[in-house]
This record gives C-alpha cells, sequence and structure tokens, in this order.
C-alpha cells in the first residue's frame, strides 16, 4: 500500500497497465496515436493508483483532443499571430499539433462570415478567429461533433472568447474626452460587406462618450500608407479634428505620418490613439487600448479541452495605455 506522501509515477501506471512509459505518455499527450482500447487500461491503472498529473492532459486523454485547427485572417491582421502564440503556447505543453489555416479577413470579403472549410484531414478540435461562422457550416460542424470555438467573432452555437469593443471604444473617447478633445476624428478600416463588425462597435462605444461633440469618420484601406492619405484629407480640413482615434495601431502609424506631413505637432496640436497595443504601439509611443491577445488565444484553447456542452461567454478585459501621442 502507497504511503499518504507517495507521489505516484508514470513508471507505476505503466506497470500496472502492463504497456511502456511512452505509451502512458501518449494516453497523456498524444491519445489519437494510442487505441482506444490501450487508453482505457491506462486510464483505468492511473485512476487505480491515484496518479495525478496535469488536468487539462487528462481531459486531453479521455477525449482523445490531439490535433486541432485554427483559422484566422493571419495575413491580414498580426493580431491574430498573437492570438495564435497564446494557442501554441498552451498547445506545447500538451504536446497538442495545431494545424493552422488563413481565411480572407471579414472586412475585405463579399460575405464577411465563414462560408467554407478549407479543412482537410483529421481535427479533434477548432478554433476560429475573427470571422463569423454561417449557419450552414455552424450546423455542419455541430452534426460532425467537431468541438469548435469562436474568438473575437459572434456566435450562436459555439463558446466564444471575445473583448467588448462597444467598451474598448468609450474607454479610447473617455481617454481624449477628460483631456479637453470635443472635435475629434476616426478613423476605420473600409469594409466591403455591411455588418456589425469590431471596427463598427467600437465606433459606436466612441460616439456614445463623445456625444455633444462632433466625431468625423474616415475610412481607409487596411495598411499604413492607406491612412496616411485619409488621415491627411481629416487633417487638413478647414475644422481639421483636435484629436484622431484610429481602429488599430497600423492605422494610427499612418495617422501619425499625415500630421507630420502637415507639419503638426503631436500631442500638442493632434493627439493620436489606436486600438490593440502591439509592436507599432511600442515604437511610435502610442497611446492606444491593449487588448490580450495570447491569453485569448490560451483561453480557446483550454476551453476547447474542456468540451463543456455548455456554450459559453468569455469577456477579456481591455485598457487604455497611455504614451507620449495623447
Amino acid at each position: 500500500m502507497l504511503g499518504a506522501d507517495h507521489r505516484v509515477t508514470i513508471y507505476e501506471v505503466a506497470e500496472r497497465a502492463q504497456v511502456s512509459i511512452s505509451t502512458v505518455s501518449n494516453v497523456l499527450n498524444k491519445p489519437d496515436r494510442v487505441s482506444p482500447a490501450t487508453r482505457a487500461r491506462v486510464l483505468a491503472a492511473a485512476d487505480e493508483l491515484g496518479f495525478v498529473p496535469k488536468a487539462q492532459a487528462v481531459s486531453l486523454a479521455r477525449r482523445a483532443t490531439g490535433r486541432i485547427g485554427v483559422m484566422a485572417p493571419f495575413t491580414s491582421y498580426g493580431s491574430y499571430l498573437r492570438r495564435l502564440a497564446g494557442v501554441l503556447s498552451s498547445a506545447a505543453e500538451l504536446e497538442i499539433d495545431v494545424v493552422v489555416f488563413d481565411h480572407e479577413s471579414a472586412a475585405s470579403a463579399s460575405s464577411p462570415v465563414l462560408a467554407s472549410m478549407p479543412i482537410h484531414g483529421r481535427l479533434d478540435g477548432l478554433i476560429v478567429m475573427g470571422l463569423p461562422i454561417e449557419d450552414e457550416i455552424a450546423a455542419r460542424l455541430r452534426e460532425r461533433r467537431l468541438p469548435t470555438v469562436v474568438v473575437d467573432a459572434d456566435s450562436a452555437l459555439f463558446s466564444r472568447v471575445m473583448v467588448d469593443d462597444h467598451a474598448g471604444g468609450r474607454l479610447a473617447a473617455a481617454h481624449l474626452r477628460d483631456r479637453g478633445h470635443r472635435r475629434v476624428g476616426y478613423l476605420l478600416e473600409r469594409q466591403v460587406s455591411d455588418y456589425e463588425s469590431q471596427a463598427i462597435k467600437r465606433l459606436a462605444g466612441f460616439e456614445q462618450v463623445m456625444a455633444g461633440g462632433e466625431v468625423t469618420v474616415a475610412t481607409a484601406e487596411n495598411s499604413v500608407d492607406g491612412a496616411r492619405r485619409a488621415a491627411s484629407a481629416l487633417l487638413a480640413a478647414e475644422h481639421r479634428p483636435t484629436a484622431v482615434m484610429a481602429h488599430h495601431d497600423l492605422l494610427a502609424v499612418g495617422v501619425l505620418l499625415a500630421a507630420r506631413d502637415h507639419g503638426l505637432r503631436v500631442p500638442e496640436d493632434v493627439a493620436v490613439m489606436g486600438f490593440d497595443d502591439g509592436e507599432a504601439a511600442a515604437a511610435a509611443d502610442l497611446t492606444t487600448v491593449r487588448q490580450p491577445f495570447e491569453e485569448s488565444g490560451s483561453a480557446a484553447l483550454n476551453i476547447l479541452l474542456e468540451g463543456s456542452p455548455v456554450r459559453s461567454t468569455t469577456v477579456l478585459d481591455v485598457q487604455v495605455v497611455e504614451r507620449s501621442t495623447t
């Protein structure tokens, strides 16, 4: 009989189950490599001995989740690469294989929803980022019993991880309002189809706080040069804004360049603010709204591994990071 202080090892589990050490490791970390019968025998031995591995590993083994897909507009927005980094960091600890699928951004697509599934090979779970899922596709995922979690998008069927974009817009507006700005510009990415995007949600929150002031909205292509051109038009106006809020940090960099083009001092002549707090914000010493990218990816993977049949919504906090541009 084992003493109360004895910590059961995988060697003892292997001996009890009459398998190799590597088989026990695979059961806990890469269960798809082990037959169901062997997996059941190893888990039974672990239970009998009181072996306590990481909770995620146990959950993974019991559901045989070993290979997940992550789909997002990675080439359109660097922010999704940071979310992916959060997924990969957590997946590496559990030795879960991750397959990455790039997708056109919702803003540039004629239809903003995920309307097809370029998924090949077996997957045990799917994380979709920044893309609403068409009802028919969502139903197919449900019929296939493919566990799915949505990040940074709405879903009527699947659990979600998100930030409150409306609240983020309010935070940005309050920051500028409290510094005396009443005539402001708001620069967002041009979108092809008419839908309630993150940019639209942030703008709605921004305008709510700025009610009574003057908000001039401009759109730009999703690039620094595109933002520079659009901001130049804003700043050339007779009654130019005293501050400009950009939908994300790279667009804000374009605003900073436009201000320099017009000989305007930042923040004395025009304040500039972004959203995300990525590397561009740090390099430009840009005031921005920080959202937790890596944490959102990690949270999505954890929710996927929990396998709860209850649809949940996880809302992560955003916060203003003040730097020299305001």
